[in-house]
């Protein structure tokens, strides 16, 4: 029954993420976190950061170790089947759609309008995690990272990554600190 579950989630999610791996990403969390409740925000929020720092589709990598940690090696081949076979059975259809009525205004419409949705969706998820880093680290902690990140990524012009790396050894330096100030007032 798990693999199943894992198939239909991640059929799902695939499916309707219409707009890219991106777009899909707040489908997988939906799934996973409020579903079937196989991790919490924080776990999904980990994950999702660590995947924007390896090189390839960010929707295949999430699927493939989320199914992995729920269902081991056969639920990674469930998870990353249920999520490719969506994406290649309607890139055959709609692209043969579209080829065959690329000169109607609906097939222009519909084009257009996939991507103020996936906007959308994006900022509700984006939203929720500022809101989440609020809860852990504070506002200003967060809106510090959040201008420090526009700063390094849009002005600097540095890949995304650097960042996340960054942050993360700045998050195990602190808590290297937090571990050594526990251990002088004991």
């Amino acid at each position: 029954m798990k693999q199943m579950d894992i198939f239909i989630a991640f059929f799902r999610s695939g499916m309707l993420g219409y707009g890219g791996g991106l777009s899909a990403i707040p489908l997988m969390h939906r799934e996973v976190v409020e579903t079937y409740k196989w991790m919490d925000d924080e776990e999904f929020s980990d994950i999702l950061a660590l995947a924007n720092t390896l090189p390839g589709p960010i929707n295949t990598k999430m699927s493939g170790y989320i199914g992995w940690r729920v269902g081991g090696f056969l639920g990674m081949l469930t998870a990353l089947a249920a999520t490719v076979l969506p994406t290649v059975i309607l890139m055959i259809i709609l692209l043969t759609v579209l080829h065959a009525y690329n000169d109607k205004p609906w097939v222009r419409g519909m084009s257009k309008a996939v991507v103020p949705i996936a906007g959308v969706m994006l900022g509700v998820l984006t939203w929720d995690f500022v809101k989440k880093s609020k809860n852990s680290m504070g506002w200003m902690s967060t809106l510090i990272v959040i201008g420090i990140s526009i700063v390094v990524i849009n002005i600097l012009g540095l890949h995304p990554a650097i960042m996340i790396v960054g942050l993360l050894i700045a998050a195990l330096f602190s808590k290297q600190e937090e571990k050594e100030k526990q251990v002088k007032a004991s």
